[in-house]
C-alpha cells in the first residue's frame, strides 16, 4: 500500500470518526509497510497504539482492506515521526521501531463491507448522557431568580476564554440547573463544533471510573477526560463520600484548569456546604463563579406557564383556556418547575380527551392530587410572626390600628406574603389583620409589588422572608 492510498484511507476515517477523534487519534498514525498480509502502522507512543487498536482497529482494517485486499491484519508499532511526509530521524533501528504488543494485532474476521464504524469511549460516553432537545436557551424563561445564572451560562456557551473557571450552578430541584447545562452543550455543539464537549452526571463519571479500574484501563480514562475542551458534570454532590472517585475528579479538574479548559459543574447546594466532599475539591470549586438559582417567584412561574402554553398550542390547536387559570397555577404550585410543567401537560391532555374548555373548575378537578400535595401549609399567623421578628416590632403593632410607616410597611409586607403563600381569601386575610377590609389588603399587596420593582431593600426583605417561610 502506497502513502497515497494511506492518505485516502485516512480521509475515509475522517468521515467515519469525526473531526475531534480524527485529530486526536488517527492523524498522528503513520503507515510503515505491508508484509505477509499485515499492515504495519506507526503510532506516536505505545499507549496511543494500544488505544487506537482497541477502539478503531476494526474500522481501520476495513478501510485498509478495501484498498489492499491482501491485508488481513494490523500491527501497531511506535514510530517517532512528525507526519507522513516528514523524514524519519536518524537513530538506531531498535529505537526507531518498537513493537507495541501482541494485543495490538487485529485480525480480520469478517469482510470489509460488514465493518461498522468503531465507537470510541468518548462517543459511547456522549451517547450515555444524551442532551434533551427541549433544554435550549430559547426555551429557558429568564426571571430575577435565574438571570445571573442564565447570563453566565450564555457567556460560557460562546466558547471563548472566560474570566471564571469553573462555573458552578447550584439550587434546589426543578430550578433549571440541568436545563442550563444542556443549553450550554447544545450551543457549543452548534457554534463551536471544533471543541470536544463532554456532558455527564457525576454518577456516570463515577461509573466510568469504576469500570476503567475493573477493566484495567485507567490510563484510557485519564487521557479521555483530560483531553476534552469543555467538561460538564451535573449533580456533583453524588460523588461526596466516594474517596477514589473524588481523587480522580480532583486530578481531572486540576489538569483541565491548567490547560485553560472550561469546567461547568452543578450541585444541589453551594460547594462550601458539601461537608462530605474533600476540602481540596470544595476549595477548587469555589475558585470560579458560584451562582445560586433561587426558587422561582410568581412572575417567573407565570412566564414559564405562558411559554409552555405556546408550545402546547401546536399539539392542541383547538383548546380554549379561561382567564385566570395560569395565574391560579402559578400561585398554587410554587416549589418545583417540573411539577408545574407536568401539571400543565396533564391539564391540556385531560381537556383534549374530555372535550372541555380549561376553566378553574376543570383545573381543580384534573389536578386535585397535585394541588393537594402543593397546598401551602404556611399560616397567616406564622407569616405575621416572621415579619414582626424581621422588622423588630410587636405583633400587636403589626395587626393593630396604627398607620405610621414603621408599622404600615411591615403590615403590607405581611399581607403580600399571606396573599402569595396561603390559599386564604382577601377578606379572610383582612380579618386576620385586625378586621381590615379586603380593599385594604388589595392596596397593601399592590403597594409591595410596586415597591419591589423600585426599592431593592424591600425586594430583598420580601425574598428573604419568603424563603425563610418556605424552608
Amino acid at each position: 500500500m502506497t502513502k497515497d492510498q494511506w492518505g485516502a484511507v485516512k480521509a475515509k476515517l475522517l468521515q467515519n470518526v469525526g473531526q475531534n477523534n480524527y485529530r486526536n487519534w488517527i492523524e498522528p498514525l503513520i503507515f510503515d509497510r505491508t508484509e505477509e498480509g499485515t499492515a504495519v502502522i506507526g503510532a506516536p507512543n505505545s499507549w496511543a497504539g494500544t488505544y487506537v487498536a482497541r477502539n478503531f482497529g476494526d474500522l481501520i482494517l476495513g478501510e485498509v482492506s478495501a484498498v489492499n485486499s491482501e491485508v488481513r491484519r494490523l500491527e501497531f508499532i511506535v514510530k517517532k515521526a512528525a507526519n507522513d511526509n516528514a523524514p524519519e530521524p536518524a537513530r538506531p533501528a531498535q529505537m526507531e521501531v518498537e513493537p507495541v504488543s501482541s494485543a495490538q494485532t487485529v485480525t480480520a474476521t469478517k469482510p470489509a463491507a460488514a465493518q461498522s464504524p468503531a465507537k470510541t469511549a468518548l462517543d459511547t460516553m456522549l451517547q450515555a448522557a444524551p442532551l434533551d432537545p427541549r433544554f435550549t436557551f430559547d426555551r429557558f424563561v429568564v426571571g430575577k431568580p435565574n438571570e445571573l445564572a442564565h447570563a453566565a451560562a450564555r457567556r460560557v456557551a460562546e466558547g471563548g476564554p472566560v474570566t471564571f473557571n469553573p462555573l458552578f450552578l447550584y439550587g434546589g430541584v426543578g430550578l433549571g440547573k440541568t436545563h442550563l447545562m444542556h443549553a450550554i452543550a447544545w450551543e457549543l455543539q452548534t457554534n463551536r463544533p471544533d471543541l470536544t464537549v463532554v456532558y455527564l452526571s457525576a454518577e456516570q463519571f463515577m461509573y466510568r471510573f469504576v469500570q476503567a479500574i475493573r477493566e484495567r484501563r485507567t490510563m484510557d480514562f485519564k487521557s479521555l477526560f483530560r483531553t476534552v475542551d469543555v467538561l460538564m458534570v451535573d449533580d456533583v454532590q453524588f460523588i461526596a463520600g466516594k474517596d477514589s472517585t473524588q481523587e480522580e475528579f480532583f486530578h481531572t479538574f486540576n489538569a483541565l484548569v491548567d490547560q485553560n479548559k472550561q469546567i461547568i459543574i452543578s450541585g444541589d447546594r453551594a460547594p462550601g456546604e458539601m461537608t462530605d466532599m474533600e476540602e481540596r475539591i470544595r476549595s477548587r470549586m469555589q475558585c470560579g463563579l458560584i451562582v445560586d438559582l433561587h426558587p422561582t417567584d410568581y412572575e417567573l412561574r407565570l412566564g414559564i406557564l405562558q411559554s409552555k402554553v405556546d408550545t402546547h398550542r401546536a399539539q392542541y390547536p383547538d383548546l380554549k383556556m379561561a382567564p385566570g387559570v395560569l395565574e391560579f397555577l402559578a400561585h398554587r404550585i410554587s416549589t418545583n418547575v417540573r411539577v408545574l410543567e407536568g401539571a400543565l401537560t396533564r391539564l391540556f391532555a385531560f381537556s383534549s380527551l374530555v372535550g372541555r374548555e380549561i376553566t378553574l373548575d376543570l383545573t381543580q378537578e384534573c389536578l386535585a392530587d397535585i394541588l393537594r400535595v402543593s397546598e401551602r401549609k404556611i399560616t397567616v399567623e406564622e407569616i405575621q410572626r416572621k415579619v414582626a421578628e424581621h422588622y423588630n416590632i410587636r405583633m400587636s403593632d403589626l395587626i393593630g390600628p396604627k398607620r405610621v410607616r414603621t408599622y404600615a410597611r411591615p403590615r403590607q409586607v405581611a399581607m403580600y406574603l399571606a396573599k402569595i403563600l396561603t390559599a386564604r381569601s382577601l377578606p379572610e386575610i383582612g380579618r386576620r389583620f385586625g378586621g381590615r377590609d379586603h380593599t385594604t389588603v388589595i392596596h397593601g399587596v399592590r403597594r409591595i409589588e410596586e415597591l419591589k420593582a423600585q426599592d431593592g431593600q424591600i425586594a430583598e426583605d420580601v425574598e428573604m422572608l419568603r424563603r425563610a417561610l418556605e424552608a
